[in-house]
């Protein structure tokens, strides 16, 4: 990649986003405008913001890689991105908007009324929070060394430093105008580069990727290892070497690997000749890939395919509804109709916008597979537009890409940093309005920002994933359940959030740190959503149900102002929260 170009154009879009964020910053005058947007947000803007903000690290580069990792098994998470917004727009949106709340725990408070709810739902809100923020910060990571050659840390460092000033100046009516700027800037770097790099695949024959074999090189490729890995070949084949190959130094001249496995020094260059078959990386002991193209969750699939494809399936069908950055959003809408033509919008946008992302996958599966070498699979779509067309064409292409996916985690750290950080100001710093918001902000990102440069082996839609678990399996009963059923109580709120949502959070925790490395155990651990969910819903019904004289006195007048039109209850919801 053009580093000049690049950077060129990342700063062209965090400039243009400071130039629109300014611009709702001089239209927010008021408490209500900082932290709902005056709850006046008409449904069009609405789902452009709530596109821009889901769209994240994740959706932009996380899906393309695991594409090219894994193949079409992979197109279930953008699947389920798109889906969560049908169950969200069936089940939730309009009764949540009805309901007055400007966060989750402030729902769960006035659904319940009860303060131990509302404690445990602000945990784990936060929880979700910054489970979502680590791969955004991996993603920013990700790009800025693929940029500038700078560290991964710093490209995370320096996103925390931008968002944690937009957010504390700006609040919801400035973010709302950059995030939906941001959506429409990121659906162009996508589709623009996409309609060049058909042409090229076209121009070189259309050749087809091997999706049940490992891929081939389709030209003569230089890879680079930064760190040791282990390589297991299946075939032998003749290389070029620059480095140390099974402890002896190669000074750039010929060798042929034998079938079996091979240890690579730190710092070698290996050049593979077309056709090669891409060696498998990372089979275990010192010396494996760090990153992302032996990811701590494949074997899982590998060994549980069933189980980790339902498990992905039900983790992002119901884990939307709960993730903190959306459901905010639905708070700023007018009323629940327009919470409603909202989420309608959204499933449009992000229809489109999920229709190129599989395309990039199979591009990198075919020109990029040296990404499973090196473990940058995350950066294919960064680097297609240099293989394919390369030049000065794409070199501007590349730099349209960074762009977008500069906007990917600007716009969703943004979303998660306010919604996180509105939570600890009411609920842990004592509440003292517009002040305290903003000092908030500064924990809400600089925990995920120091786990980030611990855990920097997992890949961003993995990452996503989890987070989605935690959520399915908290806020998805919480909020069904609220909303539809009168008998749901506090203890049996407590006793689904703590046994639902608490387990699949330490579930992922193990995961994260690496507790269970192979096996049914990890498996259950790092796809919780398939016992985790129906934990969380039967503990909540079973308690309730065990503790019917502990329904709140006001069960049915909340239940007829979530579910009965602003004009007939009279209640739209209070202007501040």
């Amino acid at each position: 990649m053009n580093q000049t170009y690049s950077i060129a154009g990342v700063s062209a879009v965090v400039l243009a986003t400071v130039l629109v964020g300014a611009l709702g910053l001089r239209i927010s005058r008021t408490t209500s405008d900082f932290y709902v947007a005056s709850r006046s947000v008409p449904p069009r803007l609405n789902a452009f913001a709530v596109s821009g903000e889901y769209l994240s690290a994740a959706s932009f580069l996380g899906v393309a890689g695991l594409v090219l990792a894994q193949g079409s098994d992979m197109l279930w998470f953008p699947i389920g991105y798109t889906a969560g917004f049908l169950v969200l727009l069936a089940f939730v949106a309009a009764p949540l908007r009805r309901s007055g709340a400007y966060t989750l725990p402030d729902f769960a408070e006035a659904r319940l009324e009860s303060r131990a709810v509302r404690r445990i739902a602000s945990i784990l809100v936060v929880g979700v929070g910054w489970l979502y923020l680590l791969p955004q910060l991996r993603g920013a990571g990700l790009t800025i060394r693929l940029l500038t050659g700078a560290p991964g840390w710093l490209g995370g460092l320096v996103v925390a430093a931008v968002v944690t000033v937009a957010v504390a100046a700006g609040g919801m009516r400035s973010i709302t105008f950059v995030q939906a700027f941001q959506y429409w800037l990121k659906l162009t770097a996508l589709l623009v580069p996409a309609v060049f790099l058909l042409l090229a695949w076209r121009s070189d024959h259309t050749p087809a990727p091997v999706w049940d074999e490992r891929p081939v090189f389709q030209r003569s490729t230089q890879v680079r290892l930064d760190g040791p890995l282990t390589l297991t070949v299946e075939e032998p084949v003749r290389i070029t070497v620059t480095g140390t190959v099974d402890g002896r130094a190669r000074h750039g001249g010929p060798l042929t690997l034998d079938a079996g496995t091979h240890r690579i020094g730190a710092g070698t260059v290996l050049r593979f000749p077309s056709g090669a078959r891409v060696p498998l990386p990372g089979t275990g002991g010192a010396g494996t890939a760090p990153s992302s193209g032996t990811n701590p969750l494949s074997a899982g699939r590998e060994q549980h395919g069933l189980y980790t494809t339902y498990g992905l399936i039900l983790a992002t069908f119901l884990g939307t509804m709960g993730l903190p950055h959306v459901v905010v959003r639905f708070y700023t809408n007018p009323d629940g109709r327009a919470a409603r033509r909202t989420t309608l919008v959204v499933l449009g946008l992000l229809g489109a916008f999920y229709l190129l992302i599989p395309l990039y996958g199979v591009l990198g599966r075919l020109y990029a597979p040296d990404l499973l070498l090196t473990g940058d699979t995350d950066a294919a779509v960064l680097v297609l537009p240099q293989r394919l067309i390369g030049g000065v064409g794409g070199d501007l292409l590349g730099a349209l890409v960074a762009g977008g996916a500069c906007a990917a985690f600007l716009s969703t750290v943004s979303g998660l940093t306010m919604s996180v950080a509105g939570v600890l100001a009411q609920d842990v710093l004592p509440t003292l309005g517009i002040r305290h918001f903003r000092l908030a902000t500064l924990p809400a990102i600089a925990v995920p920002t120091a786990a980030n440069a611990v855990v920097s082996d997992l890949p961003v839609a993995d990452a996503v994933g989890l987070a989605f678990a935690v959520s399915a399996s908290s806020f998805c009963p919480l909020l069904v359940l609220g909303i539809w059923w009168r008998g749901l109580t506090p203890p049996g709120a407590v006793a689904g959030l703590l046994l639902g949502g608490g387990s699949a959070l330490t579930a992922v925790t193990v995961t994260i740190a690496g507790g269970a490395g192979s096996g049914w155990l990890h498996t259950l651990l790092a796809w919780p959503a398939l016992w985790s969910v129906p934990v969380g819903f039967a503990a909540m019904v079973l308690i309730s149900l065990a503790t019917r004289d502990r329904v709140p006195a006001s069960a049915a007048a909340t239940m007829a102002r979530l579910h009965l039109p602003e004009a007939l209850t009279g209640h739209p919801g209070p202007a501040t929260p």
